[in-house]
């Protein structure tokens, strides 16, 4: 290791001591950023849906919700997730200050052309929203480049997706198409990221509480098992992207769920249960073999394609969000790795709205439309009632320090 790098990983991350603390550390403003506008954003939803409330313009109310959930909620939580764990992974500084005011204001400009389109236009509004992706993605780029971390580059794969989904969206709409292959792609792109992501972390997690606990049995090492379940994976998510109503892909999504069940099982998942902060992560993974089940039931007429799509969007990415941001946030404010009676409720409510929200459209219910998104409000609201302090003040000093 060169002097440069030996000094650069010695540097203290996520200490920045000027200015307010929010702008210290990537996952402190997107986080609550995420947090706020989750329940936000939904709650204009319900009202569109009970009032007729007029929502983005010439977007529709449907697409802007859509819109919002996929390209707008869920790219903060990533953002705060990557901007935290590459300087980990590569030893850097992590991006603060004003660079990172700077991603936060690209962010909340795109949330508010969205809300204004009907006033501003689909163009300007487009515009203005395609600006955050594309930044994002080039600082994790340059990050994971300079510290030559070649094996992370994957993670680009995903949000990648996720941009060019975006991207998608908003030029198929100006021409006049369908923006849902476009909504598929992102999707698609964030499951990829729980894949690589969540294999990385889950049993690494796992692995260290158990080892805490004097248990003797870990979690199977990331091997080649886990490089075929992810491509196997990648490429049924390909096919439903492209054809989602074709037999193969039915069948591709058969062998997917059964290969990540079968990699869960080898993460010890439920020895975790005495600690709701890991098992989550286990309960939100579990929810991908799911998905792909759903994937071939929608393609065999057993259930709509919205509740297959719902799986994975309100189920893996949403649960899989709260849980990384739960954590995260106690980890990298100093507070014990442990969930709160607080934090139990709001998985509860998220994992009952996964539920709620594809029996939606299979029963045609509005009130349990309604209900999956009251208990989306309420499984944010009560992150932001318990974890909001934490992302604003400052980090707590360790035991001792003076």
């Amino acid at each position: 290791m060169s002097e440069t790098e030996t000094k650069r990983r010695r540097v203290p991350r996520g200490l920045k001591q000027d200015g307010p603390a929010i702008l210290s550390y990537g996952f402190r403003p997107f986080f609550l950023g995420a947090a706020i506008w989750a329940p936000l954003a939904m709650a204009l939803w319900i009202a569109a849906l009970a009032t007729g409330l007029p929502l983005g313009g010439d977007y529709g109310a449907a697409l802007w919700h859509a819109h919002e959930m996929v390209f707008g909620f869920a790219p903060a939580v990533l953002a705060g997730f990557l901007l935290t764990a590459i300087p980990n992974w590569t030893g850097s500084l992590p991006v603060s200050g004003a660079p990172l005011a700077g991603l936060v204001a690209l962010w909340l400009a795109g949330r508010l052309a969205m809300a204004a389109a009907g006033v501003i236009g689909m163009e300007p509004a487009a515009l203005v929203d395609a600006v955050f992706l594309p930044g994002l993605l080039a600082i994790a780029a340059r990050e994971i480049v300079a510290g030559k971390k070649w094996n992370d580059l994957k993670v680009l794969g995903g949000v990648t997706a996720v941009m060019l989904g975006n991207l998608g969206f908003h030029a198929t709409l100006l021409w006049g198409g369908d923006p849902v292959l476009a909504l598929r792609a992102a999707v698609a792109g964030y499951v990829l990221l729980v894949l690589i992501i969540g294999g990385r972390i889950i049993p690494s997690f796992t692995r260290n509480w158990l080892n805490q606990r004097g248990e003797s049995r870990f979690p199977t090492p990331y091997n080649r098992f886990d490089m075929g379940v992810i491509g196997a994976s990648a490429a049924t998510l390909l096919l439903w992207v492209v054809a989602p109503e074709a037999r193969l892909t039915a069948f591709a999504a058969l062998i997917a769920a059964g290969l990540n069940a079968a990699r869960l099982a080898r993460w010890r998942g439920l020895a975790t249960w005495p600690e709701a902060l890991l098992f989550v992560l286990h309960a939100a993974y579990a929810l991908v073999p799911l998905g792909f089940l759903a994937l071939a039931a929608a393609q065999a007429g057993l259930v709509t394609p919205a509740s297959a799509l719902h799986v994975f969007t309100v189920g893996v990415i949403g649960c899989t969000m709260l849980a990384v941001m739960t954590r995260a946030t106690r980890g990298h404010t100093g507070r014990a790795l442990s969930a709160s009676a607080l934090t139990k409720a709001a998985y509860l409510s998220l994992f009952a709205a996964a539920l709620a929200r594809p029996l939606a459209d299979l029963t045609g219910g509005l009130g349990l439309m309604e209900a999956a998104g009251a208990l989306w409000i309420a499984a944010f609201g009560l992150f932001l009632a318990e974890h909001a302090p934490m992302l604003i003040l400052a980090r707590r000093k360790p035991r001792g320090a003076e």
